[in-house]
């Protein structure tokens, strides 16, 4: 049976993708674990020496200091945001974003998700200085989220998985607006120039046909990227819009395609038929043809595409469980514990657990109530309640944001403790509530 182009340009997409949640999640946990276990052991003081490491990257007098810590946030999370920018795009131009109707009530979702926290962090540490950590408990954790929907497997419908990660993506575009506006300081204008003429080179690159990847890269790296990150503006915003320049066309298109897979099946099936050639010699033609096959197939797939699967497990398995291994280590004392009912560690519990949660299920109940939109086939509201409490997973994307928002030690840690149990207890809660909703 044919599939129809809903399945091939969303729901398979989409699939693949959930798929795939449950173990990023698992590695993210046990590098928190073995940060907070480092972190509350002998080699502690070992472990916060370690990230403040200087790395100087440049020639002569052009040189780039930067410690570990801020490698690793600023450049690796960098691949990470690189990720975000190419779903983002895929999913605006053929997902669920891709139509009005279709991306209203997730994006609405995930704008009162956004709003309510903020605004109960704004509440509880208004006129401190720890107001800048209002952006703290605005995001959702995709990993973790769909982790735990996964694990649930066939008690949630698949609509729900795809109604969640429609969320998380308006989401992560919501928080990568907040860092560009919000958590950027001084701007060099004569850098930004420069960003914005790389950035105009590849989209002109796009525009004219090149689908070379490693074009892409070097442009996106060694030009936008390393500009963006001179100018003052973070550098994850320049990964965001390297994204949004990489073809999602391809050179050649399907019925090509297998017009020329066949044509090169036919050339292996003479090459076996050849008795009188030696062996050896065969084998190395069927090789060369075989390669050939590689090549096409590259030709008709799209660079974005080619560029999200190559990305994925390095990102997923390397760049994640360091960034959470390097920031998510916190050294627990005798008084850590008082620092819950600090305004910074509420302002954030509160505002991920209750402003996540009335955040979504309010915006939700406000579009369809309105009949702007209406819930996704086999979704009921109690599934909607089991969304706003795994809303409230904020981990990675929150102590990235945290990392922008204090350089005091005293508010960074803070705001994990807030992350951490806010994270936790909203897991807990989403897990079992739509567990009971679906025995």
């Amino acid at each position: 049976m044919k599939k129809s182009n809903l399945d091939v340009y969303l729901l398979l997409p989409i699939k693949n993708f959930i798929e795939k949640q449950t173990s990023v999640g698992i590695s993210l946990i046990i590098s928190t674990i073995l940060a907070l276990g480092i972190a509350n052991s002998p080699l502690a003081g070992y472990y916060h020496e370690f990230w403040k490491q200087e790395i100087y990257v440049g020639l002569n007098e052009f040189l780039i200091s930067k410690s570990l810590l801020h490698w690793i946030n600023d450049g690796l999370m960098s691949m990470f945001f690189f990720l975000i920018g190419l779903e983002l795009k895929k999913e605006i131009l053929k997902g669920e974003l891709s139509s009005l109707r279709g991306a209203i009530l997730p994006v609405a979702a995930a704008v009162g998700g956004m709003l309510f926290p903020a605004l109960i962090y704004f509440i509880l540490n208004s006129g401190t200085d720890s107001i800048s950590g209002w952006g703290i408990p605005m995001a959702t954790d995709i990993a973790f989220a769909l982790g735990i929907l996964y694990i649930l497997n066939d008690k949630v419908p698949v609509s729900l998985k795809i109604f969640l990660t429609a969320i998380a993506i308006a989401d992560d575009m919501g928080a990568v607006l907040v860092i560009a506006f919000f958590y950027t300081e001084q701007i060099s204008i004569q850098s930004l120039g420069i960003g914005i003429f790389f950035l105009l080179v590849l989209i002109a690159a796009n525009f004219i046909g090149i689908r070379n990847t490693l074009f892409y890269a070097v442009m996106g790296i060694g030009g936008l990227w390393l500009a963006i990150l001179l100018s003052g503006i973070h550098a994850t915003i320049a990964a965001v819009l390297a994204a949004f320049a990489i073809p999602t066309s391809k050179r050649i298109d399907t019925p090509i395609f297998l017009r020329k897979a066949k044509l090169l099946s036919f050339h292996i099936k003479n090459q076996l038929k050849k008795t009188f050639q030696r062996p050896e010699k065969k084998e190395e033609e069927i090789s060369n043809t075989i390669e050939k096959f590689s090549l096409l197939t590259e030709d008709a797939t799209p660079p974005l595409q080619r560029l999200e699967h190559a990305l994925y497990p390095f990102v997923s398995f390397v760049v994640l469980p360091l960034f959470a291994f390097a920031n998510a280590g916190v050294s627990f004392t005798s008084e850590s514990f008082s620092l819950f009912l600090k305004p910074v560690s509420l302002g954030i519990f509160l505002g991920l657990i209750f402003g996540k949660f009335f955040g979504i299920v309010l915006f939700t109940r406000l579009m369809v109530s309105l009949k702007i939109s209406k819930l996704p086939k086999g979704v009921k509201w109690d599934h909607i309640y089991g969304v706003g409490l795994l809303g409230a997973i904020g981990f990675t994307m929150s102590l990235f944001i945290t990392d922008l928002a204090f350089d005091t030690a005293t508010y960074m840690n803070q705001a994990k403790i807030g992350i951490f149990s806010a994270s936790l207890l909203a897991g807990i809660l989403g897990y079992f509530y739509l567990k009971r909703i679906n025995p």
